[in-house]
């Protein structure tokens, strides 16, 4: 991609530094440690039926514990991402991602809906940490052009894990107790991968995949850590960064995976392990659109480096409130036809994140990127997550949730497909500023 936009906006003068050693390798076992964040959030979507009868709960309980685990993000995340700085990304995420577990397995002993509000918040506080230095980490294993592919291979395998493990975490709603034997196990898988990470993770380094700071050692790529209050603001001074800051308050699909299951059981009268079913389609294709969306970031940025990616990502809204309409606002005789659209919803969403998350490193520099996803991902998208969460739980409880998902899921996203049109003017032109910008630190690196 870099030298691709080189030749659209100037001479390319070098090639491409040659790939990060092991940076596939790398990458599972960072996925790895993300795995462990949604199969927990799956369990408690997933299982709440059945967790709604055992504690008491009402609709109004599944919103609360959507926006706390959401909420607790906006303050832990930019915690872990400082402390990553003063210490290292590797210890944050054996910490964050690995031993924090230890809480799942105390929510597994929840005795009431305070006690599973409280177990279940610490442990999102400390899974916050995962999707801003991540989405950073991937910046530095991978180079522009193969960016969107790590991406949509990343989220992919998570999906496609997901797919397996949500009908499976389904059929815990028959056995007694079956979401705390969940929670445990959640748990424990949790720490393990802890361990795996102590072992097996290599942290590259910032700038370590830029074509301008690849060959320059580790010390002189990382001579600008230093992050300051002016310099997150000058991130909300990227025109780009601002419109898809926007468009995350806007991206009403985030409620479908905390409330696909409850949905089908409330409106449509299906049993908890019969509309677990739809998770597995769901996941899969999920899997599908982050595939398809690597492949795609490529195919736009070749086709129209200006306007290939705002277009893909219009276009992924749209589809997403077309699917969405004919998913849950129809009603179907049998399990199958929901099957089929929730699958189609999940191509559609899940091209999302091989589009924007290489958008987001195109337009900050390396050291920024950790703090662009943390306001990207764990601000901004959990504020909205959050908003949804609530406003589903308590809105449903009112009126219904048939209402409520016609009006996100189609209505927003409809206006979130032409708000993203503001993103073609200034796209290119952020990213050209970002490698001029790589383009002097190397000249001052080598003078």
């Amino acid at each position: 991609m870099s030298d691709l936009i080189e030749g659209t906006f100037g001479p390319a003068t070098r090639t491409g530094p040659p790939p990060v050693r092991g940076r596939w390798a790398q990458l599972s076992v960072l996925g790895g440690a993300m795995l462990v964040d949604g199969t927990e959030a799956g369990l408690v979507t997933g299982l709440f039926p059945v967790i709604r009868n055992a504690l008491g709960l009402t609709l109004g309980s599944l919103g609360v514990l959507t926006a706390a685990g959401k909420l607790i993000g906006v303050l832990a995340a930019p915690l872990w991402v400082w402390a990553a700085r003063r210490w290292s990304r590797k210890s944050v995420l054996v910490l964050s991602t690995g031993l924090w577990g230890v809480w799942g397995v105390a929510a597994g002993f929840s005795r009431n809906f305070t006690e599973l509000l409280v177990f279940l918040t610490v442990l999102a506080a400390g899974y916050a940490a995962a999707q801003p230095l991540v989405s950073e980490i991937i910046g530095d294993l991978f180079d522009p052009a193969s960016r969107g592919r790590a991406v949509g291979a990343l989220y992919g395998a998570l999906a496609l894990a997901g797919s397996v493990l949500g009908p499976l975490i389904g059929q815990l709603a028959g056995v007694h107790d079956g979401w705390r034997w969940g929670l445990w196990g959640v748990g424990v898988l949790n720490i393990l991968f802890g361990v795996v990470l102590l072992l097996c993770f290599r942290d590259p380094g910032r700038g370590a995949a830029e074509r301008q700071l690849a060959d320059l050692d580790r010390a002189a790529r990382e001579s600008r850590t230093k992050v300051d209050l002016a310099t997150v603001v000058s991130l909300f001074k990227i025109p780009s960064f601002a419109i898809l800051l926007v468009s995350r308050l806007l991206s009403g699909h985030l409620l479908l995976s905390s409330f696909a299951v409850v949905y089908l059981v409330d409106v449509f009268g299906f049993t908890t392990q019969r509309a677990a079913v739809v998770l597995m389609p769901l996941g899969i294709g999920y899997l599908l659109g982050t595939l398809l969306g690597g492949f795609l970031a490529d195919w736009a940025t070749r086709r129209s480096p200006r306007h290939g990616l705002p277009g893909a990502l219009q276009g992924a809204q749209v589809a997403f409130a077309v699917l969405a309409f004919l998913g849950t606002q129809v009603h179907y005789r049998g399990i199958g036809a929901y099957a089929l659209l929730f699958c189609l919803m999940g191509v559609a969403q899940g091209v999302n994140p091989s589009l924007n998350r290489p958008m987001v490193m195109a337009v900050t520099p390396p050291e920024l990127r950790a703090t662009a996803f943390t306001i990207y991902v764990s601000v901004f998208e959990a504020l909205a997550w959050a908003a949804f969460g609530l406003g589903a739980g308590f809105l449903g409880q009112a009126v219904g949730l048939r209402p409520v998902f016609l009006a996100v899921l189609v209505v927003l996203m409809l206006v979130n497909g032409a708000f993203l049109t503001l993103l073609h003017l200034p796209y290119a032109k952020d990213v050209q500023r970002v490698q001029r910008e790589l383009d002097l630190r190397r000249r001052a690196a080598l003078a």
